[in-house]
């Protein structure tokens, strides 16, 4: 080759529009090699995250691809695939967008160790955040616990405009080996669900982009009353992609400031949920027992049930729980991938407050059925409800699943569009459900739909009495 070419590992980063490992290495001039590496990382995924990862990995190939380039996969331990690949190939340097969670971390510093011992440039970028996390500090010089103080600290910093996309990657004279991503089986938990998921995937940069354009132009206005009514099709539905980097946040803050300086009522709350997924990385990156442990360690001696293997249990992951609200929303998880973010909260507090189960349990169930699973947002979100996370007020947050449904889902439409049982004609999403759910589980549409497990008032009472006797 005339020029030592540069290689960028793709991630979680599935774009070419503001990436800046991508806009550095094609600055160089040099050619460029981008490869995707499956490792122990990867391996570790639930079933739907590593399905839509391995879905977003084959759509940016072909993105490539029209680019006059392509997307190299190996599988192995990224030091010993990013030594090898460099000398291969006799790349002058390495590039890639950081990642925050400790594991992450772990393997970039020893990578990137690994590369400089090896006389090979190593360099990795921002990109998957509005702020570095430790940029970010109170007038005291520590990091913010409660969320509301973090925003009024970020809302008015600047956030740089979104890089576009690199007009060329430069291919180099002779392309490495790559491994066939259909031997990976990225799939293969997801059995006969990947199926019954696809059609609510949307897949792609530019699939990204169009939501968010299309969320701007019509439903920005109405976003703060209309977020919350799982009903309405009222919010971006953009955290499928930002999991997987088909999107910036960059991105999605400068078209929401533009809607603020627009006039659109709805934009501010839009931008104070970007930071909010700012402030779980946040959290993560100072406190990182968030991730494993409870944030509040006073929470250490709450009596949750910690046995997966309880019948209340294997209720709530089967949607059987006989409370409407939360059904619905853990059947809207398994058949499109994602679920309503007020229902989540409903179907969390349901967990841990009404069944007194491990939030632990819960975080894990969605780490393996959301296609939007984010490490930093699934952990503080499930603490949040819970109770032994950052701003939390658990004696408020036992959140009673009736009363929200009549005030969220008045005419129970959300109700009806995924819960088959006791519906003369349901409708195919209802039916949907059973199409996706394992064959081990003993369920049909034509089924009697159960009495509760534990009833909204019952549940309140006995979360309450458990946080009286422990104290809190």
């Amino acid at each position: 080759m005339s020029q030592a070419p540069v290689i960028v590992w793709v991630r979680r980063d599935l774009r070419l529009t503001d990436h800046a490992a991508f806009t550095q290495a094609a600055k160089s001039g040099a050619p460029v090699i981008p490869v995707f590496i499956r490792d122990a990382l990867v391996d570790g995924l639930g079933a739907a995250p590593k399905w839509r990862l391995g879905l977003g990995v084959e759509s940016f190939s072909k993105s490539l691809e029209d680019k006059g380039s392509r997307l190299i996969l190996r599988a192995g331990p990224p030091r010993e695939v990013l030594l090898e690949l460099a000398k291969q190939v006799g790349a002058s340097a390495v590039y890639w967008q950081r990642a925050y969670d400790p594991d992450s971390v772990e393997r970039d510093t020893d990578v990137k160790s690994a590369l400089k011992d090896a006389g090979v440039q190593a360099e990795s970028f921002e990109g998957h955040l509005l702020f570095e996390p430790w940029t970010v500090e109170t007038k005291q010089g520590g990091y913010y616990k409660v969320y509301s103080p973090f925003w009024r600290a970020v809302k008015d910093r600047e956030v740089p405009a979104p890089l576009p996309a690199p007009s060329d990657l430069p291919a180099p004279d002779q392309w490495p080996v790559s491994d066939d991503l259909n031997d990976w089986g990225l799939g293969d938990a997801m059995r006969r669900g990947a199926a019954v998921v696809r059609p609510y995937v949307r897949l792609g940069e530019q699939a990204a982009q169009s939501r968010l354009g299309a969320f701007m132009a019509s439903k920005v206005e109405a976003y703060k009353d209309q977020r919350d009514v799982p009903a309405e099709d009222g919010t971006s539905c953009l955290s499928e992609n930002l999991a997987v980097g088909e999107i910036s946040p960059s991105q999605m803050w400068h078209a929401g400031q533009r809607a603020l300086e627009e006039g659109k009522a709805g934009a501010e709350t839009f931008l104070k949920e970007i930071v909010w997924r700012e402030f779980a990385y946040h959290l993560m990156w100072h406190s990182p027992r968030i991730l494993t442990d409870n944030w509040r360690e006073e929470w250490g001696a709450f009596p949750w049930n910690e046995d997966e293997r309880r019948a209340e249990v294997k209720a709530w992951k089967q949607a059987r729980t006989g409370i409407r609200f939360v059904d619905a929303g853990l059947r809207e998880m398994y058949v499109t991938g994602r679920m309503h973010n007020r229902v989540r909260m409903i179907v969390g507090s349901y967990l841990t407050k009404h069944l007194l189960c491990h939030w632990k349990i819960g975080m894990k169930w969605f780490e393996d059925c959301l296609i939007d699973w984010d490490p930093a947002s699934n952990a503080m979100g499930w603490q949040w409800v819970a109770g032994s996370g950052p701003d939390a007020t658990p004696y408020f947050r036992v959140f009673n699943p009736v009363t929200q449904r009549e005030k969220f889902d008045p005419d129970r439409a959300y109700v009806k569009r995924w819960i088959a049982e006791g519906q003369k004609n349901p409708g195919a999403e209802a039916l949907s459900y059973f199409d996706a759910i394992p064959e081990s589980w003993p369920m049909r549409a034509g089924d009697d739909y159960p009495d509760p497990i534990v009833s909204a008032k019952d549940g309140r009472e006995a979360a309450l009495n458990a946080y009286e006797n422990k104290g809190f």
